[in-house]
């Protein structure tokens, strides 16, 4: 099992804003040291806590200074973007990362971005349909490629001049295209299925209840199926909120206090998430109601935390309830104590995640 880090940045709003795109950036050059396998970043534009608007910009800023790394986006929010802007964007980052990008689509989540966008009341899943299709069909075609969709018309073709360039968009350095990654928030869902189709992997995300999380194989198998391939653990990713410490009574009071920086995560996510009808995400029970759903209960089923023994415990528990997957993912959450943070990444990468791939290997 690989070990990769994914962050959509949830700072609480009274800090410094450069100092929170620093801390986001140590995060991910401390991942690249310790060899962590890849790295997502997520993109809102619309919310002060969520703080980086542009995944692309951001991890263009660690294409030059990470060494082994996977850069991915976490993810490219398809229908606030004009594919074309999309296939030329990431081609780019592309080549600044040597081929290390990989390409994280969803179609959003964030209601306000959707307001803000124009794209509320519009079908936004058929809409990162259509992007992603425009998106694979400009890089595996030529100028002035004529695509005529429901919700994009792109072509060049009054203003080609091949001679000069013009009216040609950039095609990515890994040929045919980056790998890409569908993030997946859902129970049982159809995202999943989409992505097996096409043969892209999963990530299913960290704030999914693991009964629901393990609906994802299934629906992988049905989307790979209907693709006539075949679908492969090493193509999904879990993500889940981690924390190792030296200490469980130093763990669980920093990993599950409501007051901690995970309790602010989860705090914001559920009124959000919560509030926009989404209470699912974080039940166990389809019948649970909704005044059932506390912080206190939402961090301790959702946050794998204490010491490096107690961790690979709840990992190798988590891999018997939702089955066999390639990646886990660690997300990344405020540095409220640095040194803590720092050291919990440290002893997942060098301690827990060995002790886990030889309890696996037995």
């Amino acid at each position: 099992m690989d070990l990769s880090f994914f962050t959509m940045p949830l700072h609480p709003l009274q800090r410094d804003y450069r100092e929170t795109l620093r801390e986001d950036r140590a995060a991910i050059l401390l991942a690249d040291e310790l060899g962590y396998a890849e790295a997502f970043v997520g993109e809102h534009v619309t919310d002060l806590a969520e703080t980086v608007t542009s995944s692309l910009m951001f991890l263009s800023t660690l294409a030059y200074a990470t060494k082994r790394i996977r850069l991915g986006s976490g993810t490219i929010n398809l229908p606030n973007t004009h594919p074309a802007a999309v296939a030329a964007q990431v081609a780019m980052i592309d080549h600044m990362c040597d081929g290390r990008f990989i390409l994280g689509i969803s179609p959003g989540g964030l209601r306000s971005d959707a307001e803000v966008f124009g794209t509320l009341n519009l079908d936004r899943n058929a809409m990162a349909h259509e992007a992603i299709a425009q998106v694979l069909a400009i890089w595996r075609g030529d100028a002035p490629y004529d695509l005529d969709g429901t919700f994009w018309q792109i072509s060049t073709a009054r203003t080609l001049d091949r001679e000069i360039g013009q009216g040609l968009i950039l095609k990515p350095l890994q040929r045919p295209h980056p790998p890409i990654a569908v993030a997946c928030v859902s129970p049982h869902s159809a995202s999943v299925a989409h992505a097996a189709r096409h043969g892209w992997s999963i990530i299913s995300a960290n704030f999914l209840q693991p009964i629901w999380v393990a609906s994802h194989w299934p629906k992988m198998l049905e989307g790979a199926a209907a693709g006539g391939l075949v679908a492969a653990p090493r193509n999904w990713r879990v993500a889940r909120s981690l924390f190792v410490a030296e200490t469980r009574a130093t763990a669980r009071a920093y990993a599950r206090s409501a007051e901690g920086p995970y309790g602010h995560y989860y705090r914001s996510l559920m009124r959000k998430l919560i509030g926009n009808g989404r209470a699912d995400l974080f039940k166990t029970r389809r019948d649970e109601s909704d005044a059932g759903i506390t912080l206190e209960s939402v961090l301790d089923s959702l946050v794998l935390c204490g010491t490096v023994n107690e961790v690979v415990d709840q990992i190798l528990a988590l891999r018997e309830q939702v089955g066999d997957f390639g990646t886990l993912v660690y997300a990344g959450h405020d540095w409220a104590d640095p040194a803590l943070a720092r050291t919990s990444m440290r002893l997942m990468a060098e301690e827990v995640m060995p002790r886990v791939n030889q309890a696996l290997a037995r």
